[in-house]
């Protein structure tokens, strides 16, 4: 039988490569991003595969459920959900923009947080799913000059890991994708590709396939490359002070 799988931020970086992967070995598509152009290009480029779009933008209160709402109306099952959606900014906390900083919060925390919501109840019922939520290296430290993004990467990965004892006597597994930087549009979005953080920035395609193969498996947590491994895992024993200064020294320019 086929599986389908419901993909948010669908049109662009990691979601473009997660389409491609998933389509690939033929998953029916449910792709949700704003921009519906791109997503009747992605919907043509696929044509040996059943694939549904959504234009929507999850930064509006409201969206997650209307997203819920439009896949039951099409008695479409959703196999696996991918709450990649997101976005960040660079700057200080005070002078950035105080709507765009609470839809990021919407976006990358409420949106996420109802959707997996609204999904993991038909997967309990059904007991089989997959969920993958991506969040960051970000999630292991403050992050001066990014304060509010993350705060809510850090938000998504402790979310997801609650998850996984909630669900450990499931057929559900959660699995929290924690890349460093990557080479996306996230980067233009956020004001950072000049910054110290995207120097060694990996490919997207990359980032994708080993969040698509630690999602099959059911592992947990997943931190691509090895540099950004180190860093996390050296972020646990660090004072977070000292952490912090670190994050604020590579969100400096080059």
């Amino acid at each position: 039988m086929t599986k389908t799988v419901l993909i948010t931020g669908a049109t662009s970086g990691l979601g473009s490569e997660f389409v491609q992967l998933f389509a690939k070995d033929g998953y029916d598509l449910v792709l949700v991003a704003r921009n519906e152009k791109n997503l009747e290009e992605i919907k043509q480029t696929w044509k040996d595969v059943n694939v549904t779009i959504l234009p929507k933008d999850l930064s509006e209160p409201g969206a997650a459920k209307e997203v819920f709402e439009f896949v039951q109306q099409r008695n479409i099952t959703v196999d696996v959900l991918v709450n990649n959606a997101g976005f960040g900014l660079m700057g200080k906390f005070d002078e950035l923009d105080i709507q765009k900083q609470v839809n990021m919060i919407q976006l990358n925390v409420t949106a996420l947080t109802e959707l997996t919501y609204y999904f993991l109840k038909g997967m309990k019922h059904r007991n089989h799913g997959k969920i993958m939520n991506v969040a960051s290296t970000a999630a292991f430290q403050p992050g001066p000059l990014m304060a509010i993004y993350y705060a809510t990467k850090a938000f998504v990965l402790s979310f997801s890991e609650a998850l996984v004892e909630e669900l450990a006597h499931t057929n559900i597994t959660v699995t929290t994708l924690c890349p460093g930087a990557t080479k996306t549009n996230f980067g233009a979005v956020a004001s950072v590709e000049s910054t110290k953080m995207f120097s060694n920035a990996m490919a997207s395609d990359v980032v994708a396939k080993e969040g698509y193969e630690a999602m099959l498996k059911g592992k947990r947590v997943v931190i691509t490359g090895a540099l950004n491994k180190a860093g996390a895992l050296g972020s646990k024993f660090l004072p977070r002070s000292v952490a912090a200064k670190i994050a604020k020294y590579v969100a400096g320019e080059k």
